[in-house]
């Protein structure tokens, strides 16, 4: 700057050196010519680098544009998936709503009854026909005495017999038809706000019986007559095929559709024709259109909705959302871009580009159905489905293309003001911020990838934002391509679903959770096949969202299998060595044989039942098995003693846990299996060897004495018998609040009453003996 400040005043001094002169120098008329400006050249770099801004600039957009149409193809695609679902589930709806109804009438088809009444009319009709044809075959005697009777009187006397049979058998048929329409809604609806009058009304609706010729012969009160429809069905029927009466507006205005099955004789092949059929029509209600109605949905133009092809046109056979009932609208099959029209012709397709009956535009799948000539056709409108996401990927493009000018604008600014000071300090001050922001990620790198751990970060739609190495390890890929996908695309869906439940209520409640969860069966042993079970220990620690990511959840997953299944070989351990204790007391007494089993087996269901956490059933069944195991002090002459035993015999049964105690006392167990042996002995009231009461006794003691109870008094001994299991619970109500907990008692007499306990616990009351000898 200061060459340039003396560049420009040695300028201006030649200048004022120069006019002096110029004054002095004679007037010249003529303009001397000014010199020309030579022409400037072309920087080459310059250009290039300008043709090379417009180039990226213009890739880049290109590049956002692709990525929004991408992102809304994917989101497109997704709909359809959710589409499907939903038109899967009411198509299956549906047809399960026409096999109900082709059950009722099956069910009167296979009526003996009717079949066997149907056969002898079918039989009577033939022998009419024979005995037209074919000469009588009685004896003169006969005719003679046929002859004595008047020829009224002997008329009069058959159709008689003829009219009270066919009046029996007509009566019970309209009987069984009229309580079945009843029962399964083949009949007209209630009538409200009639008069009574003498005037018969339009049948609609009902059941009826036809003959092998289509003729009625029986039917509820409202069956509408024999239209030219109904009578196509019953001639397909009498061939030996089901068949739909197709939708349809009844007298009274309602759409009504009809079912019809064969009735073939008892003896008779299914193949062969009919004898008659059995014909149902109902008014489409609420029985129909609540199958079409997807539980949970919460879309608002979200409809399923049903639609066939007649003559030419589209008619809607189920109500719509614009309030319009069904069999009301239809439209050309030649109509422009109508989504109906692609869906009666590629029944299964998808369409995203297409317009509903009210001309919006829609995502739409359609199914067929395979009960009924119909179409079910499953809509949302574009706009619900796709203006979030839209509206979403244009800020994205905008914010993209904006980025793209101020960066474009930037490099300008900077490439034209050189090397300012503010730009450089800029510059200086985003290198130590890019620096800093680089080595917290590296060391971040550094400590998560050194953790034995999967250490993941997930949003609320379970798409990966953040993954460790072990965790690229444990999923098969690396880390960086589980970025953006989501957990089911990696993990799969079982275990997806899973965590995705804890993360959703981790999110939400924005608290830490942690868990443990098995996945697969624990009792594979193949080696081959160890992959098929795992235990993950899981831990949720719920994050803020900020401006460019949304709330989400970091997920810590330690697989402890191994820990798990040799906790399980631990668990096995110990039952195989409690099993041998108790089968030593068990063989000095075959009385008490499986006595310590049975109440851990009753004491695990009374737990189970009380809904007690799974530590406390663990802790019955393992105590239940062991508190006998003091009776090896005990003369075995006492233990099968046949008379009643003696007040110090009888304490020294009674107290025999205690010794159990003494035994066990330096073994470890998971739960308090110690302190419910020493307390099972323990009263309600406090009278107990320890003087605890009530609450103060553990729950799971609570539940061990009444299971033991319970088995001593329905088990035999070698000086009674077995008690009944009513007797036995009657004897445990009345001793609740003094000896027992109600709670334990009320659920073993529920589980006795309700559960099947009485019939899975039978086996208790045998007598050992007897049981010896039968073997």
């Amino acid at each position: 700057m200061a060459l340039g400040f003396l560049k420009r005043g040695k300028k201006e001094d030649d200048a004022s050196d120069a006019k002096p002169a110029a004054a002095e120098a004679p007037a010249d008329d003529s303009d001397p010519e000014e010199p020309k400006e030579p022409p400037r050249k072309f920087n080459k770099l310059v250009v290039g680098g300008v043709v090379g801004m417009v180039i990226a600039i213009g890739g880049a957009i290109f590049g956002a544009q692709l990525f929004v149409a991408e992102e809304l193809k994917r989101e497109t695609q997704a709909w359809q998936i959710r589409l499907s679902i939903v038109a899967d589930g009411r198509t299956a709806a549906v047809d399960a709503w026409i096999d109900s109804n082709f059950k009722s009438i099956r069910d009167l088809a296979q009526n003996a009854a009717l079949q066997i009444y149907m056969s002898e009319l079918a039989a009577g009709g033939a022998k009419e026909e024979e005995s037209e044809a074919e000469p009588s075959t009685e004896s003169p005697t006969e005719l003679s005495e046929d002859a004595e009777k008047p020829e009224g009187e002997q008329a009069e006397e058959d159709d008689s017999l003829e009219e009270e049979d066919t009046e029996a058998s007509g009566g019970y048929l309209r009987n069984l038809l009229i309580t079945t329409a009843d029962r399964t809604g083949f009949k007209a609806p209630e009538s409200v706000g009639e008069v009574n009058a003498n005037v018969e009304r339009a049948g609609i609706a009902g059941l009826g019986l036809v003959d092998k010729t289509g003729a009625p012969i029986v039917s509820t009160p409202d069956m509408p007559p024999m239209t030219g429809k109904i009578r196509a069905a019953v001639a397909k029927a009498l061939d030996g095929e089901p068949a739909i009466i197709d939708v349809f507006l009844a007298a009274s205005g309602e759409p009504t559709m009809g079912f019809v099955l064969p009735v073939f004789g008892i003896q008779q092949d299914q193949g062969a024709r009919g004898i008659g059929a059995v014909v149902g029509v109902r008014i489409l209600d609420d029985d129909l259109w609540t199958q079409l109605v997807q539980p949970g949905d919460l879309l608002k133009t979200a409809e399923t909705y049903l639609v066939r092809e007649v003559k030419g046109k589209i008619q809607y056979l189920s109500r719509l959302a614009d309030g319009t009932k069904p069999l009301k609208r239809s439209l050309a099959l030649g109509s422009p871009n109508l989504v109906d029209v692609a869906g009666i012709k590629t029944p299964g397709g998808f369409q995203t580009e297409m317009l509903d009956y009210l001309g919006r535009p829609v995502l739409a799948v359609s199914r067929s159905l395979s009960g009924a000539p119909w179409v079910l056709m499953r809509t949302v409108t574009r706009k619900e489905a796709l203006s979030a996401t839209e509206n979403r990927l244009n800020v994205i493009l905008g914010v993209f293309i904006g980025l793209i000018v101020v960066i474009t604008l930037t490099i300008l600014f900077v490439w034209k003001k050189g090397a300012s000071a503010r730009a450089n300090e800029a510059l200086h001050t985003a290198q130590v911020l890019l620096e800093r922001f680089q080595n917290m990620s590296k060391f971040m790198n550094v400590v998560t990838n050194n953790q034995p751990t999967e250490i993941v970060a997930v949003d609320i739609n379970t798409i990966y934002t953040f993954a460790n190495e072990p965790a690229g390890r444990g999923a098969g890929i690396p880390q960086e391509d589980m970025m953006g996908k989501t957990m089911a695309a990696v993990m799969g869906p079982i275990k997806a679903q899973a965590f995705a439940d804890i993360n959703k209520r981790v999110i939400t409640n924005f608290e830490r959770e942690q868990n443990v969860q098995e996945f697969g069966d624990p009792d594979i042993t193949d080696a081959e096949d160890e992959d098929c079970f795992q235990v993950i220990k899981s831990d949720h620690i719920p994050l803020h969202g900020d401006r460019d990511y949304p709330p989400g959840c970091l997920m810590v997953l330690d697989d402890i299998t191994e820990l798990a299944r040799e906790r399980r070989r631990s668990e096995q351990r110990m039952n195989e060595l409690i099993d041998t204790l108790v089968s030593v007391v068990d063989r000095r007494d075959p009385f008490s044989a499986n006595h310590s089993s049975r109440v851990s087996e009753v004491a695990c269901a009374i737990a189970r039942e009380m809904g007690l956490e799974e530590l406390s059933v663990r802790t019955v069944d393992v105590a239940g098995r062991l508190m006998n195991f003091g009776k090896i002090f005990i003369p075995p002459e006492v233990l099968t003693k046949t008379e009643n035993l003696t007040d110090e015999e009888r304490i020294m049964v009674q107290h025999a846990y205690l010794t159990t105690v003494d035994l066990i006392e330096g073994v470890t167990f998971e739960g308090p299996v110690l302190e419910t042996v020493r307390q099972m002995g323990e009263t309600w009231d406090g009278k107990g060897p320890l003087g605890l009461k009530e609450e103060e006794i553990i729950m799971t003691a609570r539940v061990l004495a009444i299971a033991n109870t319970f088995v001593g008094m329905v088990s035999p001994r070698a000086y009674r018998g077995a008690m009944p299991f009513r007797k036995a619970s009657d004897i445990l109500m009345d001793e609740c609040g003094t000896k027992f907990d109600r709670a334990p008692v009320s659920a073993l007499i529920n589980f006795l009453e309700n559960r099947g306990g009485m019939r899975r616990w039978a086996h208790f009351r045998e007598d050992p003996n007897e049981q010896s000898a039968a073997e």
